[in-house]
């Protein structure tokens, strides 16, 4: 193979690539490896797994190896489904449910987001919100349930306190961290540039502990409907956990594996609005996002 330059024009020579016989060459581009793989659709790759586990479930349903008082059919669970929508029992209580997630997530953020900037941004406030935040987060907040039913009676108060406590913590620990991960060099260059306390607070503190104090969030979400989950077993007459009460008084596993459900899809929902959130809100920071 030989390199010939025949320039067409005196002043933009043209180097071609031609073979020994004086033929020219096709020359293909590089293409990395990683582009030449067939590109699977990511929401095709997250769903094959679920749908791969129902169909595994169905299949051990039907041929009799998992029997129906121990756990119900997909195609039984989907008709439970069905009727619970169509009577309005299942919106009802999770209309409910989605009430005391709402005001337990409200107090809970207020509290822990106060304690967080109490103890974040002053050292006084260190000294004494901390000590005493942490050693409250170590008790079970589900064993403090019977004394909320003494203090609070049996009403919605004590639900609403049990989702409270469990959100407090996870947001005050992440607001708490994201404000002292502050770069101090941010801190300088605010000062230089003559910004008040109030000011370096606003513009520095505040937007770079954000990604912390959402991803607290994120975990207090996640912590609320577990909380939920013990508080609507708790002298509740009505909401998720009223109806998952029910059926395990029958026996029927149907019902309660579709308010499992349930929990799971509000879960996923009010994770799916924080993800929206920190989109929306951390436009500024370039993240890795996987390859």
């Amino acid at each position: 193979m030989s390199i010939s330059h025949a320039p067409p024009h005196p002043h933009e020579p043209d180097i071609s690539v031609k073979s020994e016989s004086g033929a020219p060459l096709d020359l293909e581009p590089i293409v990395p490896a990683s582009s030449r793989r067939t590109r699977v659709p990511r929401w095709l790759r997250r769903t094959t797994g679920p749908v791969l586990l129902l169909v595994l479930w169905q299949l051990l349903s039907a041929t009799g190896v998992l029997a129906s008082d121990v756990l119900a059919s997909p195609g039984r669970i989907a008709q439970v489904a069905s009727d619970l929508i169509s009577d309005g029992s299942l919106a009802s209580a999770m209309t409910i449910s989605l009430h005391r997630v709402a005001a337990g997530l409200l107090l809970g953020t207020l509290v822990g987001t106060g304690l967080a900037l109490v103890s974040g941004l002053f050292r006084f406030g260190e000294d004494l919100v901390d000590a005493p935040v942490q050693m409250l987060r170590t008790v079970p907040f589900v064993g403090l349930i019977p004394l909320f039913i003494i203090w609070f009676g049996i009403g919605e108060a004590p639900k609403v306190a049990i989702i409270t406590l469990g959100v407090t913590f996870p947001l005050y620990l992440n607001g708490y961290a994201g404000i002292r991960g502050v770069d101090a060099q941010l801190i300088e260059a605010g000062e230089s540039l003559g910004l008040s306390r109030w000011g370096l607070v606003r513009h520095v503190v505040l937007p770079g502990a954000l990604p912390g104090a959402l991803t607290g969030l994120r975990y207090s979400l996640g912590i609320a409907w577990l909380a939920l989950v013990f508080a609507e077993q708790v002298n509740a007459d009505s909401g998720i956990g009223f109806l998952m009460v029910q059926a395990r008084d029958f026996l029927r596993t149907d019902v309660i594996v579709v308010c499992l459900i349930v929990y799971a899809f509000l879960g996923l929902l009010t994770d799916f609005i924080v993800r929206s959130l920190e989109r929306l809100l951390l436009q500024w920071r370039p993240t890795f996002t996987g390859r």
